[in-house]
């Protein structure tokens, strides 16, 4: 049985700061060393629940967060950016599940570090008007070639926003937001145990869960933070301009929505 782990770090226990997210300080170092705690739990309830391989996409930031060297050695491990399909570059037709872990709610939500893809660059993003988290985009990519969520861990906010789309899947609640850069956390320790448990139930009831699918063609929404930014995003010509901070794109696939949200966010760097 093959899994595939998508790793973020906003929905990890005892990361409410965006300077936690941030390399180059304390605290980072400190989040980057809880986040690869919480995957190496993921990781070994993966095996306890009868996997047989599993592979690490790091899918926060730069993508260079977790530390290989504390990494579980019976997993592999995908590090840096830019990569195909992103967060979950590396997942194919031939896993059996995916796991989410360090999670957190889309742009406009509560939650604590609330934001999809580009804090900096992205209001909103809709596809099929579903308003869209990361783990919405992302698990709609799994879902479309075949592969359910079977695990989520981040805070109560993100469950609010994103457990009805996965069927079957384990909901780990590691924190409870009390604002967007504050919660009341789980230690570390009980964090990654109830990850280690939810891991193994999620495999073990894996013929619960279900791929989840929004219907193809689709239309792509984007609310950006700034009229300069749509500006740009309006320069693509077959993009088309809905409001002063938004324009809408036709993508025949999940594979073509995450490319443009991508591009665009990689394009938005520009306006910093």
């Amino acid at each position: 049985m093959k899994v595939f782990i998508s790793a973020d770090i906003e929905g990890v226990a005892g990361v409410v700061s965006p300077a936690q997210g941030q390399p180059g300080n304390t605290e980072y170092e400190r989040a980057r060393r809880l986040m690869t705690e919480e995957v190496n739990a993921a990781i070994a309830g993966a095996f306890d629940g009868g996997a047989t391989s599993v592979l690490v996409n790091d899918s926060h930031g730069p993508q260079t967060n977790l530390l290989p060297d504390v990494l579980d050695p019976r997993a592999e491990l995908l590090l840096g950016r830019p990569k195909p399909a992103g967060m979950c570059a590396g997942l194919d037709a031939g896993f059996d599940a995916v796991f989410f872990t360090g999670y957190h709610s889309g742009a406009g939500q509560h939650g604590v570090l609330s934001h999809t893809i580009n804090g900096f660059a992205f209001a909103g993003i809709r596809v099929n008007g579903i308003d869209c988290a990361e783990a919405t985009l992302y698990g709609a990519y799994a879902g479309s070639i075949g592969v359910p969520v079977a695990l989520l861990s981040g805070d109560d906010c993100l469950m609010a926003q994103c457990s009805p789309l996965f069927a079957g899947a384990q909901n780990v609640v590691v924190k409870h937001a009390i604002g967007q850069r504050a919660a009341r956390a789980l230690s570390p320790a009980r964090a990654c145990q109830a990850i280690k448990d939810g891991a193994a139930l999620a495999l073990r009831g894996l013929s619960a869960c279900h791929p989840f699918v929004i219907a193809s063609p689709m239309v792509l929404e984007i609310d950006f933070t700034s009229v300069a930014l749509a500006d740009l995003a309006a320069l693509i010509p077959v993009a088309k301009r809905l409001s002063p901070r938004s324009v809408s794109l036709d993508a025949a696939s999940m594979t073509d929505a995450l490319g443009w949200i991508n591009i665009l966010s990689a394009a938005s760097a520009s306006l910093r």
